[in-house]
Formats: structure tokens, C-alpha cells, sequence
């Protein structure tokens, strides 16, 4: 999965921006489909990111993760760089392109939680719809590839007949090569589709042109100083 999004983004770069890919190591879950497993990956993803950036010194970080993951929180509290989820950036994108803005989700726990992170994201007022393709994260790439584009393109259907969206966003980094088949199935009513890998990428390179830093007055004070200043030095 993280080579399919590593793929998918590279015929979309400026030739000044290079991307690094990263996956949580062991014991982190094979998929995130739950409270918990964010809470592990993240966990995981932390401890080796850490030591990383302090050798790689990247510009920005992207969790391409579809929800409202911990992790995100955890690196803008201990890195000054931008740092933002495929989740979060898809809706910025969403709400630029359209009106309505619908999400093609994996299961349907997923597309329950979504509506807590779509409030905690404050698009409440624009995302007006979230169904489930009733597949597991790790059936977009098991299943065979006819079934799983079928269904996708089922559920992106309801979500314009039924919902009324006008933009679909793609609710799992496992969908990223899977946005041609999305867009064949709505592109002729006039809506368009937000892969959240590709959004999140290119917003992190307009924050970083920018010179974007993430604010270190409020809630993403470092927790860096924190830990420290307990006499924690460990992770």
C-alpha cells in the first residue's frame, strides 16, 4: 500500500520535491480499522519517526491514514514542520472543488467514526455524505480488482444519486490507484474525485514554500520540553 501511494504521487511532483516513504514497523497492526489500531500504529510510528527526523531532517510529514489519527497530533507537538493527514487535507480539497462533499469509505465502522473526525475537522457543514464499499482495508488489495472497483464505483454512485454530493473524497490510502475507476463512474454527472495522498502531498509543499511552521504557543507546544522537563528522556 505504501508503495502504490509512493507510485501514484510521483508522476505529480515538482522536480524540487522528493518523497521518502515510511511504514510502521512491528509490532504495529497490519491495518487500521479501529480506535485501537490507530492507537498502536501510532504508538509504533512515533518511536521510529523520532530518531529519523533527527538524521533525515525532513521538510513535512503526511499520515496517510483516513481518520483522525493520533499520530498527526503527536508530530506537531514534537516537530516545528507541517504535518497533516490524508483525511484532513482531502476535505480542504473537497470544500475548494464543490459544495457538497461526499467520502467513499472502507467499512462501515469506518464511515461511523468518519462522522466524529469530519466534526473534529470542522467540515460538519459541508461533507453531507459517508458510505461504506463494506470492505476491509486489507480486501482493497486481496479481493480480486474487478470486484473491489465495482463496488467502489457502486457506492460512489449512491453517494451522487442519493447524498448529493458533488466532490467524493476516497477514504483509505489503499485507494489511491484506484481514483481512475472512481472518476469513470461520476466524472460524466459533473463530480469530481480527491485522492487524499495526492491532496495532502501538495498541500505540505505549498506550506512549505511558504515557510509554514507549526505554532509552538498553544496546543502543539512541544512535548519534547515537556517530557524532559519530567526528566523523561525515553519514548
Amino acid at each position: 500500500m505504501t508503495t502504490n501511494c509512493i507510485t501514484i504521487v510521483q508522476s505529480t511532483l515538482p522536480p524540487d520535491v522528493a518523497v521518502h516513504p515510511f511504514t510502521a514497523p512491528a509490532p504495529a497492526p497490519t491495518a487500521i480499522e479501529s480506535e485501537t489500531d490507530a492507537i498502536l500504529s501510532a504508538t509504533a510510528a512515533f518511536r521510529a519517526l523520532v530518531p529519523l527526523q533527527e538524521t533525515r531532517n525532513y521538510d513535512a510529514m503526511l499520515v496517510a491514514c483516513f481518520r483522525h489519527h493520533p499520530l498527526i497530533q503527536m508530530l506537531r507537538e514534537e516537530f516545528e514542520i507541517p504535518v497533516i493527514g490524508i483525511m484532513e487535507a482531502s476535505l480542504f480539497a473537497g470544500k475548494t472543488l464543490g459544495a457538497r462533499v461526499g467520502i467513499l469509505a472502507t467499512g462501515k465502522r469506518s464511515a461511523l467514526a468518519h462522522w466524529e473526525s469530519v466534526r473534529r475537522y470542522g467540515f460538519g457543514d459541508s461533507c453531507v455524505g459517508i458510505r461504506a464499499a463494506e470492505l476491509g482495508v486489507l480486501d482493497l488489495e486481496r479481493l480480486p480488482r474487478a470486484q473491489v472497483l465495482t463496488r467502489m464505483a457502486e457506492v460512489a454512485r449512491q453517494l451522487v444519486e442519493v447524498d448529493r454530493v458533488d466532490v467524493i473524497t476516497l477514504g483509505c490510502a489503499g485507494m489511491t490507484d484506484m481514483t481512475v475507476a472512481v472518476e469513470d463512474a461520476v466524472a460524466p454527472l459533473g463530480v469530481r474525485v480527491v485522492d487524499g495522498v495526492v491532496a495532502g502531498l501538495h498541500h505540505l509543499v505549498g506550506l512549505v514554500r511558504m515557510g509554514g511552521k507549526t505554532a509552538k504557543s498553544g496546543v502543539y507546544m512541544s512535548s519534547r520540553v515537556a517530557r524532559e522537563t519530567r526528566g523523561q528522556s525515553y519514548l
